[in-house]
């Protein structure tokens, strides 16, 4: 294996005999890319190649399933990938057309220890990426993908023998009726169905159908241009309009699916969004009347009440705070036994009966319908408004370029740490403690907080806060106080959205 170049330029005769990759493409739990800017096709299967020498190298055995979304171009960079998965000798089970999840589906229902799914999630059209797994429920973290990015850019990739491909027929039917089984439902619900125009609308409506709600189509035609907005439902563009067809429908509930299935986003019956750690804290409660004494995780960005919560305390549930990241989560809570893991970007891993551990965006939902079953008497909003009052922002994040921002983050957890060391205050509300297991989490004396962190996917930072006093407070915290801090370092640019 040559290794790859990272200049080459599109229309040349190089860039169609030499693999280009450039480095920052590997992130911290996946692999993402601007296609042809940043990764060409023979780059692609120059990390399939790598990818099988991985798995050799750990002693997995070389079976892996792997599958697309749905983007212009995710088939050719998945044959792409293939190829060199065959190269490296591995045994290929192509799902086709498929939901991340329907692909870590596929490890458990094909017996493949390894799985390949090419989706560029719910990033903008141009992104392509591949999630990437050896070990079931679980996806690469930060260790493997620096193993793999070794391999790759310092052209270790090895030839094998023994490549094979089996083409996995009509997988979508077996994945959709086994999410569909885990959930029945009794009480008459109807629920908008969202899915941005990508992949999940070949998924979802079937699934909630046969869980036995009246379904509400919203955007769930196919159109890799995302002509409306991009299938991600923690944008608020993506809630806004779910909350219109809830008010427009009189439906109980909008649930809202991102471009690849792993993440479920919810409106509830009044249009009003509940944020991923809101949901995850209701569902929580539910599951812990039902199984005592279980043990949640959740990620840095979450609401503070898992730590107060009353009900929690009650069922002898015990809460995790950990890293963010999909794949973070996921490894915590499979290594702890947990019953599941909540990440407030909407990626839920249910465990146990409830799942296989790894995060489906329909076994989420079908997650939050049955707590709506158990509770037949209760309006979602009466639910939410059981819970302890906090206000939560959306997550914004600013632009900074991926060779920068871990220096720049740094810089900013040395800031803020200072200032909790010397006890200083924030907004007349005295720094308490500075976390810093994922960027730093700045708690205030009365409960609030505001959390900088970089994300591991895109080049930007990653901002959330909360206030335990207001929603003017929330707003005042970002604005007053993040926004303001974070324009004094000029490598951060705009926000991507702002309350």
């Amino acid at each position: 294996m040559m290794k790859p170049c990272q200049d080459l330029k599109p229309n040349t005769a190089a860039y169609e005999i030499q693999a280009l990759v450039k480095p920052t493409g590997f992130r911290e739990y996946d692999a993402r890319w601007i296609l042809e800017k940043e990764i060409n096709l023979l780059g692609i299967q120059a990390l399939g190649l790598g990818l099988a020498t991985y798995v050799h190298e750990i002693g997995v055995a070389p079976k892996i399933v792997t599958g697309h979304d749905f983007r212009g171009y995710s088939l050719s960079v998945k044959q792409a990938l293939i190829l060199g998965l065959l190269e490296g000798g591995m045994e290929v089970l192509d799902v086709g057309l498929a939901l991340s999840p329907m692909a870590y589906f596929g490890q458990f229902e094909l017996d493949a220890p390894c799985v390949a799914m090419v989706t560029a999630s719910h990033n903008e059209n141009g992104w392509t990426g591949v999630k990437m797994g050896a070990n079931k429920p679980l996806t690469f973290g930060p260790d493997e993908m620096g193993r793999l990015k070794e391999i790759v850019l310092n052209g270790e990739g090895v030839a094998r023998l023994g490549g094979k491909l089996v083409r996995v027929d009509d997988f979508r039917e077996t994945y959709v009726a086994d999410v569909a089984s885990k959930v029945q439902i009794k009480r008459p619900l109807k629920v908008v169905c969202a899915c941005g125009n990508g992949t999940a609308g070949a998924f979802a409506p079937d699934a909630l159908r046969r869980m036995g709600v009246e379904v509400i189509e919203m955007d769930t035609d196919l159109d890799y241009t995302f002509p409306k907005y991009n299938p991600n439902p923690e944008d608020h563009a993506m809630l806004v309009q779910m909350a219109q067809r809830v008010r427009e429908t009189g439906a109980d509930l909008a649930l809202g699916f991102d471009g690849d299935g792993d993440r479920c986003g919810v409106v509830d019956d009044t249009g009003e969004e509940i944020f991923a750690d809101k949901i995850g804290l209701m569902l929580a409660r539910d599951l812990s009347k039902v199984y005592p004494d279980s043990t949640f995780v959740v990620d840095v960005k979450s609401t503070g009440l898992y730590k107060t919560d009353e009900v929690l305390k009650a069922n002898g549930a015990e809460v995790v705070y950990w890293k963010t990241g999909h794949s973070y989560i996921k490894r915590k809570t499979a290594e702890l036994g947990a019953l599941a893991g909540f990440e407030k970007s909407g990626h839920f891993f249910m465990a146990g009966d409830l799942g296989h551990g790894y995060d489906d965006g329909l076994v989420a939902a079908g997650a939050v319908l049955a707590m709506l079953d158990r509770n037949p008497g209760k309006k979602l909003s009466e639910l939410k408004s059981a819970l302890p009052d906090a206000w939560t922002s959306l997550t914004m994040s600013p632009h900074c370029d991926d060779e920068l921002k871990y220096g720049v983050l740094e810089r900013i957890v040395k800031e803020y740490s200072d200032l909790a060391a010397a006890g200083d205050e924030i907004l007349g509300r005295k720094i308490v403690e500075a976390i810093t297991v994922n960027g730093v989490r700045v708690h205030l004396e009365d409960g609030s907080w505001v959390l900088v962190r970089a994300s591991s996917n895109k080049p930007e930072l990653v901002v959330v806060v909360e206030s335990m006093r207001s929603e003017d407070d929330m707003r005042d915290l970002f604005r007053k106080e993040i926004k303001p801090r974070l324009a004094a370092y000029p490598e951060i640019g705009s926000f991507n959205q702002e309350i």
